[in-house]
This record gives structure tokens, sequence and C-alpha cells, in this order.
């Protein structure tokens, strides 16, 4: 497994799993094991998805079924709006690892920016506080904008390792991926399948045909050509694996350029600087 390193010395798969939408049952439990079984190392789950208790359970069943030790993998959740300032994330943080089944996880991000810049940071410095006390091994954002980094950064301590934002062929964020690069922040992507609608664009189809990949494989390869992390959601036995097999081939430059002019700036989540959602 490819692996980014943080500006904090720290790594992470490129590719892990992602469990947005995925309910709190046998179905996420057994994605999970079947996922770690087949190679990831990486799975990313949160707060608001309600399946923090079952991931924890696959997990746990991978680690007995393969002989792997839990630091092998990288286990990521969310604090969610509801738990937002400083006297909350630590409460938070431990209720998701209880759930989880863990004594720690390897990354902890704040799932939106909300919009109260007072709060953020207020929540932000109780992010800090976990990391200080090395009760998380790094913490990082989810859907923030340059705006939201330049106030946060103006009044923190500790920068963000990561931000896990909305990214695919339609949504291609280049100032935010300038930005983040400059600031030697990783950016990651949620939803990068957009829900299955890109896999049915003519251009990626085309370039999946020309190089005998699948449409999905093209696109988290796009994602890792453009150094962004990836979390492909699939519940299905196939496809988790089929996801992670596209270290074994490259898209060229002009195949990279085609899949980048498919950007209409469309969104299929809501907008940073909008959602407050508890």
């Amino acid at each position: 497994m490819e692996i980014v390193k943080f500006y904090n010395g720290k790594e992470m798969p490129k590719i892990g799993l992602g469990l947005f939408r995925v309910e709190n049952s046998d179905e996420c439990k057994s994605a999970v094991k079947h996922a770690i079984e087949n190679g990831y190392r990486s799975i990313d789950t949160a707060k608001v998805y309600g399946n923090e208790e079952m991931v924890g359970q696959g997990i746990k069943e991978a680690l007995e079924s393969t002989g792997l030790k839990r630091e092998e993998l990288f286990i990521t959740s969310k604090l969610w709006l509801e738990d937002y300032g400083r006297n909350n994330v630590e409460d938070a943080y431990e209720n998701s690892i209880q759930r989880l089944g863990l004594d720690y996880l390897d990354l902890y991000l704040m799932h939106w920016p909300g919009t109260n810049e007072a709060v953020m940071i207020d929540t932000w410095q109780g992010m800090e506080d976990l990391y200080k006390q090395n009760k998380v091994k790094n913490i990082g954002v989810s859907n923030f904008t340059p705006e939201h980094f330049e106030a946060l950064l103006a009044q923190v301590s500790i920068k963000p390792v990561i931000n896990q934002v909305e990214f695919h062929p339609y949504l291609t964020q280049n100032e935010l991926r300038k930005y983040l690069e400059a600031q030697s922040i990783i950016m990651e992507s949620w939803s990068p399948l957009m829900n299955g609608e890109i896999l049915k664009d003519d251009t990626v189809n085309e370039i999946a045909k020309e190089i005998r990949q699948s449409p999905a494989q093209v696109i988290i390869r796009w994602n890792i050509q453009h150094k962004v992390v990836v979390i492909p959601k699939s519940v299905t036995p196939s496809r988790i694996e089929d996801n992670l097999n596209v270290f074994n081939f490259e898209l060229t430059k002009e195949q990279m350029e085609r899949i980048d002019q498919l950007n209409k700036d469309k969104r299929i989540g809501p907008h940073p600087l909008e959602f407050n959602e508890k």
C-alpha cells in the first residue's frame, strides 16, 4: 500500500474504505472485515454515520483473522457539530473510541467548519488538547475552505494535517488544492465516485476502455495522481477489492487533462460556507 506523509512526519495510506451512508449492520461489519483482509489498512467513519460500533466489530474480527496488529491500521473518525466547543471535544472523542472498541484513533477530524468562527476556533483548540495529551495520533479537518483556514491558522498553534473535502472530476477544487499544497496540508476526497454518478460519464468510460480498467479505478487513480487521499465507499466485496487495485497502472498526462476538463464546480453535498446542521 502506498502512503502519504503528513508535515508532522506521520503517514497515512493513499486509499481507505469510506463508510458514509453504511448502516450500523452486519453488512458494515463484513465490509470492514473484507477490506482489511484484502489489503486495506485505512478505514474512515464518523460519529454522525451512526456505524462506529459495527466498524469496530469489523476491525476486531479482521485483526483476529489476519494476525495484524492494531498499529498496522489507520482508523479515522470525526467530531460532529453538536459536540463542538473546546470542553466537549474530549468526551466526544472518548465516546467514539469506546463505540469502536479502540484505545485511540490515528486521525480525528472536525467534520465541518460550521458558520460560527469563534466556535470553530474554540473547537479546534479542543482538538489540539487531545493531540498534546497524546490521545490521538493526528488531527485534521473536513470541508474547510481557504477562508476557514485563514481564520483558523491566525489563532491556533497546531496546523491540521489533512482536509477531507468533496472532490471529483465535476468539482476539481483547483484553488483549494493549491492552497493546501502551499500549507503542506494533505487533501482527501470524500464521495470520490459521486455516489456512482461520475461512473456514467462518457469521458471516464472512454478512458476506462482505453486502459482496460473500470471507471471507478480510473477515478481513484486520478485522485492518487493528483496527490489526493481517496476513500471510496463500497459494501460489495468485489468492488472493495477492485477499488484498491489501482497501483499497477497510470493515467497519461493527456488522460488526466481530459478528466480535469470535466469540472463543472458541481457539488453533491452542502457548501461548506453555509452548512451548520446539528
